[in-house]
Order: C-alpha cells, then sequence, then structure tokens
C-alpha cells in the first residue's frame, strides 16, 4: 500500500488471489474481477507517474482523479478483506482442536459469515465497484510505468556515520566556534564568575544544526558536572513532562512524579539542584512562556558552577533565555563556502578523488541555494548519490532547476521545505510512503528500527519481490534506503550498527504537510488539532502532548469503520475509542502504555477478539498480567509483541497454532509449549523468550525453516534435550541470530560440546549468544573448519567460559567482522594473555573478564577501533610474572577510546600496598591517555577504608 497509489499495491494480489479455485467464484463473478485487476493495475501505473510530481504542480482535474481512485481502492480493499477473511477463517479454525470454546466459535462464525452470503456479497460488491473504477477511468487516459521492486540486500552506506561526524564537527563543536562557545560557558578557571549559574542559548533558523552542536557540547563536558540532562522540547509542548523529563535525566526517577502538578515538580527541581553542580539543555523552545515556567526550576543560583543551554529558531525566546547579565546568546551561522564545500563532497566522492571539472559548476551553484545550512546540504548530496555512485550530471541540473531562490534567513522555513521536497519526490513510490507513515511518531522519538519494519510489512507497504523472500528484509532494505537518502538520521548502538532511528523536524514538518493532504495519517495530539467527521480515516496516532488537557475519549467524532491502523502514545491511551468499533483494522500498538492491574485503562484491550483482521499487536512494556481469552479469534495475526512484560505469566497455547505469525516476542522467557504445537509456525522468522523442557519440543524447533532469530531458555540441562536442540538447529539454515540459556544452575559443557561436534553455522550467523557453560573448543572447530561460515559473525558473547588460551584469543581475533566480544571465564586460564596488533581490526565494544587468573596486556596497536574496553587484571599472577609495574600497553594505545575503560583487579594474594600501587599506576596510564576516556576501576575484594599495608588481601 502506497500514499500515491492508495491500496493498489495491496489491493492487486488480492483481487489474483480471489480469482484461485478454492474461492469457488460464479464465473460472470471472476470475470469481473478480471477486469478490476487490469483497470486497476494500468491506474495503479498511472498513479505511480503523478506521485512523482510535486501537489503544486498538478492540474487540479489530476489531483481530483487521483483521490478519486485513490479512494476506490481503499473501499475495494476492505470489501475484499472481509471476504477472504471471514472464508479463510473458517478453514483455519477446522485445522483447530474441537475444545467447546472452538466449537461455539466455530458456530458463531458459520452462523455470521455464511459462505454462500458472501459469495453473493462479493459479487454485488464487484459490480458496484466495476460501475465507479469504469466512471472514474473515463476521467483520464491510462498509462503505463515498471516499478523498480529492489530484493538484493541493501546496507547502509559506511560513509554516512563520517558524513555525521563530519557535519558536528563544521557546525562548531571544532576550532574557532568550540573556542567561542567554551569561552561563552566559562569552562576554565576558577574565579567567582564561573562559579555562578550560566545560560547560553543558541538560536539559529531550521537545518543549521543547533541540536547537533548542543549535543557535541554535552557530551565533551557532562563528565565535569555531578548530573546532567537533555531534554528535547518541541513544537506544543507539555510544561509538567518537560519538567518530569528533565528530572528522569538527571537521575530522579521517582514513580510519584506523574502525580505532581507543574508548581510541585518545580520545587521538586530546585530542592535536587540545591547542592549540585548540573548541566542541562533544553532543546529546540518555541515558546516564550513555556521558558518562564522552567526557568522558574533553576531560580536558586547555588554557585557551584552549573551550566544551563537552551537552543531555539526564535530570537525572542533566545532573549528570554538570557535575561541576566552572566547570559549569553550564541547565534548559529551558516557553512562558509569552503566547510559547505567540504560536507558535500564527502557525501559524494567519498574516496576523496575530488569534484569532477564538470560538475564544478553545478555544485558550486546548487551549494549556493543550500546557503551553507547542513541538513540541505546532506540531504541535496544523498539526493544526488544512487547506492553509493553520483547520478549523472543532467539529473544535477534538473535538481538545480527545481530549488527556489535559495535559503537565506528570511525566507528559510520555505525553501528549506522546497529543498526536502526536491529529495522526498525523488522517491520511489514505495519509499514514499514509508517516510510519510514516520508522522505517526511524536518530534524528537527515537523510533525502533525492527517494530518499524514490523509495521510497515502489517501496512501492506513491503510487497514480495522473489517468492519466499522475507518481507522484513525486504521492507530492511527500504529503511537502509531511507538513511542513504538522508531522509531520516540513523542511531547507531555502542559497537557501531544500526538499531533506530530519527526524523529531523524539519522533515517531519514536510511529511505532517504531505500525509495531511493526502489523508494519509490522521494525528490527534491535544493541542487543538481537532479530528475531522470524515469517514474516510484509514490510520490513526492518539499523542494527546498536552498532559495537561483532558481531551475526552473518541466517541462519535469519527466513523471507525475504516480505520487500518492505530498507534497509541501514552497518555493518549485514556482516548482510546472501544476497539469493537474497528471492522478493519490491521494495526494496534499500544506499546508502553499502562494496562497494568492498577490502571484503569486495563479494559481498552476487551473486545480485542473482534479484530480479525488484525496483522499487528504491539504490547510491549504494557504491564499486563494476562492476556484476555478473545485473543485466540486473531488468526491472522503475523506480529504479537509482548516484550518487557514482567507481570506476564502464561500465555494461551492457541498463539502456537497461528500459521501466519512471522514474528513472537515473549521476553523474559514466559512461554512453555506443549508438544505438537511449534511445528505448526511454518512462518515464523523470529521466536523470542520461550522456555523449552523437552527433547520432543526441541526437535519441533527444526520444522521452523524460516527462523532467523531464536531466543530460547532451557528449563534444565539434560543431554537429551540438548540433542534434541542442535539436531533441530542443523535443520535452521536461516539462522542469523541465537541466544541461548538455561533455568538450572547445573548445566554442564555439554551443549557447547554437541554443537562443535554436529553444527555448521550458516554464513548468516551474526550474533551468538551463550550463557550457559562453554567451551571455546567449539569455536575454535569451528573456525579451523571453514572460517567463511562466521565471516558475518559481529556479535560473540560466551559468560561462563571453562578457559580461555592464547590460542583462543588469536583465532577469535581473526574474524574479521566481529565488533561485540564478551568472554568470561570462570575456570582455568592461560596466566598471560596478550591483544595483538593484527588481531580484532574491527573490535568496537571489548570485555575480557579472566579473573584473578591472568594478566592481560595490549600489544602496540591493538584494537584500533575500539571505542570501549573492559578487562580484568590478576595482580598476584601479574607480579609473580615480573610486571610489578603493572604496564599493561594502556598508555598511547587504543587511539579509538571514547565511551570508556572499566577493569576488574583482582587483588587475592596481594598487599594493600600492592593493590593500591597497580590502582595507581593503571590509573596514571589512563589519565595519560589522549582521548581522555571515562575510567572505573574496581576492586574485588575492596580496599577496607584504612587499611595498612601488611593485610593480605
Amino acid at each position: 500500500m502506497e500514499v500515491v497509489t492508495g491500496a493498489m499495491g495491496s489491493l492487486l494480489p488480492k483481487l489474483g488471489q480471489l480469482l484461485m479455485d478454492e474461492y469457488n467464484l460464479h464465473k460472470r463473478v471472476k470475470k469481473d474481477v478480471r477486469f478490476l485487476s487490469m483497470e486497476l493495475e494500468s491506474m495503479h501505473a498511472a498513479l505511480i507517474k503523478v506521485g512523482e510530481v510535486p501537489r503544486d504542480q498538478l492540474d487540479m482535474q489530476v489531483k481530483l482523479w487521483a483521490e478519486e481512485v485513490r479512494e476506490l481502492s481503499y473501499n475495494m480493499e476492505d470489501v475484499v478483506d472481509k471476504f477472504l477473511v471471514r472464508v479463510d477463517g473458517d478453514g483455519i479454525q477446522q485445522t483447530h482442536d474441537n475444545s467447546g470454546r472452538f466449537k461455539e466459535l466455530k458456530n458463531k462464525m458459520i452462523g455470521l459469515f455464511k459462505k454462500g452470503k458472501n459469495h453473493h456479497r462479493i459479487a454485488d460488491a464487484v459490480k458496484e465497484i466495476k460501475e465507479q473504477l469504469q466512471e472514474v477511468a473515463a476521467r483520464r487516459d491510462r498509462n503505463k510505468v515498471v516499478v523498480p521492486n529492489p530484493t538484493e540486500p541493501i546496507t547502509i552506506d559506511p560513509c554516512l556515520r563520517a558524513l555525521y561526524a563530519e557535519a558536528t564537527e563544521l557546525v562548531g563543536i571544532y576550532g574557532k566556534r568550540d573556542q567561542e562557545l567554551m569561552r561563552l560557558l566559562s569552562m576554565e578557571g576558577d574565579d567567582a564568575s564561573n562559579k555562578r549559574l550560566k545560560k547560553v542559548s543558541i538560536v539559529g533558523f531550521g537545518g543549521l544544526g543547533k541540536t547537533t552542536l548542543a549535543r557535541a557540547i554535552y557530551d565533551k563536558i557532562k563528565g565535569d558536572f555531578d548530573c546532567r540532562a537533555f531534554v528535547p522540547v518541541g513544537q506544543n509542548p507539555d510544561m509538567k513532562k518537560v519538567l518530569r523529563d528533565i528530572l528522569i535525566d538527571l537521575g530522579n526517577p521517582h514513580s510519584d512524579l506523574a502525580m505532581l502538578d507543574a508548581n510541585q515538580l518545580i520545587k521538586k527541581l530546585q530542592e535536587f539542584l540545591e547542592n549540585k553542580r548540573y548541566l542541562v539543555i533544553i532543546d529546540d523552545i518555541w515558546d516564550e512562556k513555556l521558558w518562564g515556567g522552567i526557568n522558574f526550576a533553576f531560580s536558586n543560583r547555588n554557585n557551584l558552577g552549573s551550566r544551563l543551554i537552551t537552543t531555539t529558531r526564535i530570537v525572542s525566546v533566545s532573549n528570554s533565555c538570557c535575561s541576566s547579565a552572566d547570559d549569553s546568546i550564541y547565534k548559529m551561522e551558516p557553512l562558509s563556502t569552503d566547510d559547505s564545500r567540504r560536507l558535500f563532497y564527502k557525501r559524494i566522492f567519498p574516496n576523496d578523488s575530488g569534484c569532477p571539472n564538470e560538475f564544478e559548476q553545478v555544485s558550486k551553484d546548487i551549494l549556493k541555494k543550500c546557503g551553507g545550512v547542513p541538513l540541505a546540504i546532506i540531504t541535496i548530496a544523498s539526493a544526488l548519490t544512487s547506492g553509493q555512485k553520483m547520478k549523472p550530471k543532467h539529473e544535477w541540473d534538473i535538481l538545480l532547476q527545481s530549488l527556489g531562490s535559495g535559503l537565506t534567513e528570511d525566507n528559510s522555513l520555505e525553501e528549506m521545505r522546497r529543498i526536502l521536497s526536491f529529495s522526498y519526490y525523488n522517491l520511489p513510490s514505495h519509499l514514499k510512503t514509508c517516510l510519510l507513515y514516520l508522522c505517526i511518531y511524536p518530534e524528537d522519538r527515537e523510533i525502533n528500527r525492527d517494530r518499524l519494519i514490523w509495521k510497515w510489512v502489517a501496512e501492506g507497504f513491503v510487497h514480495h519481490g522473489n517468492q519466499g523472500t522475507s518481507l522484513f528484509l525486504l521492507g530492511l532494505n527500504y529503511f537502509n534506503q531511507l538513511i542513504n537518502r538522508s531522509m531520516i538520521q540513523p542511531i547507531y548502538d555502542d559497537i557501531g550498527q544500526v538499531h533506530a532511528c530519527r526524523v529531523h523536524d524539519m522533515v517531519l514538518d514536510l511529511i505532517c504537510n504531505l500525509s495531511h493532504e493526502a489523508k494519509f495519517v490522521n494525528v490527534l495530539d491535544g493541542t487543538g488539532n481537532s479530528m475531522s467527521s470524515q469517514s474516510n480515516v484509514r490510520r490513526l496516532s492518539l499523542q494527546n502532548k498536552m498532559e495537561d488537557h483532558q481531551a475526552k475519549p473518541l466517541t462519535n467524532i469519527m466513523s471507525m469503520s475504516r480505520v487500518r491502523s492505530i498507534t497509541i502514545f501514552p497518555p493518549a491511551v485514556s482516548i482510546m475509542p472501544a476497539l469493537s468499533r474497528f471492522e478493519v483494522l490491521c494495526v494496534l500498538d499500544m506499546s508502553d502504555c499502562n494496562l497494568g492491574e492498577s490502571s484503569s485503562l486495563q479494559p481498552n484491550l476487551k473486545g480485542v477478539g473482534h479484530l480479525i483482521h488484525l496483522r499487528y499487536l504491539g504490547l510491549s512494556g504494557t504491564r499486563i498480567s494476562k492476556l484476555p481469552a478473545e485473543i485466540e479469534n486473531l488468526q491472522f495475526l503475523e506480529v504479537l509483541d509482548l516484550g518487557n512484560n514482567y507481570e506476564l505469566d502464561e500465555l494461551p497455547f492457541i498463539l502456537f497454532k497461528w500459521r501466519r505469525l512471522i514474528c513472537l516476542n515473549v521476553y523474559p522467557y514466559k512461554v512453555v509449549p506443549t508438544p505438537g504445537v511449534l511445528q505448526n509456525m511454518t512462518s515464523i522468522e523470529v521466536l523470542r523468550g520461550i522456555l523449552v523442557s523437552l527433547n520432543i519440543i526441541a526437535q519441533e524447533l527444526g520444522k521452523l525453516a524460516r527462523l532467523r532469530e531464536l531466543q530460547i531458555r532451557f528449563k534444565d540441562g539434560s543431554l537429551d534435550l540438548y540433542e534434541g536442540f542442535v539436531k533441530s538447529l542443523c535443520n535452521l539454515h536461516q539462522i542469523e541470530s541465537l541466544i541461548i540459556d538455561c533455568n538450572s544452575e547445573e548445566a554442564s559443557f555439554e551443549l557447547m560440546d554437541h554443537l562443535g561436534e554436529c553444527w555448521v553455522p550458516p554464513v548468516h550467523l551474526r550474533e551468538f549468544v551463550s550463557y550457559m557453560p562453554s567451551q571455546l573448543s567449539a569455536l575454535r572447530g569451528w573456525i579451523k573448519r571453514d572460517p567463511s561460515h562466521l565471516s558475518n559473525l559481529s556479535e560473540l558473547i560466551l559468560t561462563s567460559v571453562k578457559e580461555v588460551q592464547q590460542e583462543d584469543v588469536e583465532i577469535i581475533g581473526g574474524l574479521l567482522s566481529l565488533r561485540r566480544l564478551r568472554i568470561w571465564s570462570t575456570h582455568q586460564t592461560q596466566r598471560l594473555l596478550v591483544i595483538r596488533a593484527d588481531g580484532f581490526r574491527c573490535m568496537v565494544h571489548f570485555d575480557l573478564n579472566c579473573r584473578s587468573a591472568t594478566q592481560i596486556m595490549f600489544e602496540l596497536g591493538a584494537l584500533p577501533r575500539a571505542e570501549s574496553v573492559l578487562f580484568s587484571l590478576g595482580l598476584r599472577v601479574a607480579k609473580e610474572d615480573g610486571n610489578s609495574g603493572f604496564d599493561l600497553g594502556l598508555q598511547g594505545n587504543l587511539l579509538s577510546l571514547r565511551r570508556g575503560v572499566r577493569i576488574w583487579m583482582y587483588s587475592g594474594g596481594a598487599r594493600v600496598g600492592e593493590a593500591k600501587e597497580a590502582k595507581a599506576a593503571v590509573r596514571h596510564a589512563l589519565d595519560a591517555h589522549p582521548n581522555h576516556p571515562p575510567t572505573e576501576i574496581d576492586m574485588f575484594p575492596q580496599i577496607a577504608e584504612g587499611a595498612q599495608d601488611d593485610d593480605l588481601m
């Protein structure tokens, strides 16, 4: 389904499904369905062409025609879906056990949806829509065009992370800008003026990089303060929410905060900060009145050198934030011509090859239109690349002609929209839809990648390429393409892999406007944006940003009969309409809304069994303790996310009989399947959080041929169970992520032994985690047998290893894709382990804990990309082996360290003085490190205060 083509993308395959013999349609109806398919396919192609033209350039008659066809496609899809679900529903129920509950349900369904009645309805509906379609088709000639459907894996351009780092440098964190801002903050010196609370407001129009600069400053100086907070505000904020967010970010997450009014929150904030040196950044303030309220919370000037930084686009707000003589305004300026060119070229010519002569003038003209605004430069540069290749010159010329007069402070909003609009209309139609869908999320929201992609799948935005291709992997391609085109901003985890995204507020502004025009999403945020009474609402986003505003539940505001998707963000769950009112709902996401027993909102799940069309049900973090029995009606469910519900004790076994289920997340481990149920889940790709107690159940896992991610815990450590699991694992050729654990404290090394002997990891494997006793001999065997089978392994976690030898370290160090390593040894280990310079070349997070039996040392040049390092040091071993100076190779080494270093010092067998000496020596080496990484040294056992040198540890 695509915004420019309505429901065409998903409707056409469904019409083809109707023509299958199993539906036994009358010949006349089949003939009409074929006609509809041909007409709609032609119109689909025409709508794609219409979608490539900006709306302000479209003829009014064309707009009206396109809207008519889109609306018609939605109506047709509703009719077809109701028919397919009802007819298929009868067939599916026959596969279930004939318990009393199922017999009752079956009888109800037969009474409601007689097949003969359904066939009559579909015939009448097809006839009616055929007549409407003929009328609409007569208003416009039909065109044909082929839409590409990428199926090859698409990766995120590796240059992008460096590009955003470059942008951070250029907007002001290094060089003259850095010096100027640090001078305004007065971070140097100890005189009295530097001890007073100082406020700095960063002001400039959208896209200049105010947030980027504030975030970089925050990361640079936050270690100098007792507590810190970085809180985004945005348009139309709620005062109470902002104050609560500041308190929580500062480290005061009390449960009673939700019950306090604004004055009580201000008082609590003042009390919390009374004797603390704090750094608070309040990002993107639009309202002087809001600032006036926030400012009261910081009226207690405790003269400890605290700093308060604000960012805003509005000069009057900036002046309001800096009313004291000690306060300063930092005005953001556009990038210079040289810096703009540097950023632009880095995106298009990543190999420093320079700009070819034929592109120099057009590059100069495009950069002039960008006005030195980083957002505009990055977005336009990304639009001029296809994959990692630049587009031909004539496309650059077309882009230049489409841009307006150029960005200045006076016309920044209009011209930035024009620049971003070009990038939007340059997207393929399926990516336009996926991007517009992001307007369901509030401003500044961190959007989880996997949840977003699963929702795209359930909405029908992701269409099959090759038969059998995972829809999730196709959706991952879409996600990566949007990042590569700089339409969404990647959020990297601690090993440099993208796990989420964020939408720049100016991009969000654009897509919200486009979505409103196309009637794609309706947002209710409590800011006065009233819901229309129109009957064609398809997607709802309930946000209710104004928590003080008591919004009324949606009752008669609109018709719910055609709503296909609803996403609810806390606290807007209080205005959620009754689920029984939705007739064709496919997506219901209530993640993180409190539906627990202590909440009055638990009845909101009542009626969920009515949603027989549902494909996606998001209940993660909702605090539910039990699922309603009627959930068994959801036979077409594809994604069920119940993660992080620690009160949830059991699930209906019917879940494991849903053949259409693709993703089931029930972590933490709550479900013990009964024999014979897992084998029904033939479509499952992601299975997280199941407990396995019987060999027969472990063997059933081997029938889930499409499984890509498996998170499993064994209830005991029996040999029989392990053998059944390994046998199953050998049949799971698509596995990418494997996480295994055991409830029993008596778990043995036998599972890893069987894995080493019988299992060959597939080349797709990227994550292997074992919280069970492990032996590195299995891993050693896999690598020696065929290193290519672990060529994509990026995360390896083994938390209970029998022994670690130098050979193991060197073999693991040869894994070319490994970015995270955690090995904790509980048994004998080689006395000296050396991390050599020729291994671990991609390692970002290194964690090796061998307790007191070993000293770990780093060769010069080791771990060249490691950003955080955690390791152990046995003091007695180090001293006995001649390293009395405790030189571990830290000084002037590991040059990418920035996130931190943590060292576990085991002092058993050493005197107190020796332990203190070792700690001081290591601390001195780390203090001399050029990056000054945050450092934590833990001593086991701890040295008691005042302990004497002759006390044995």
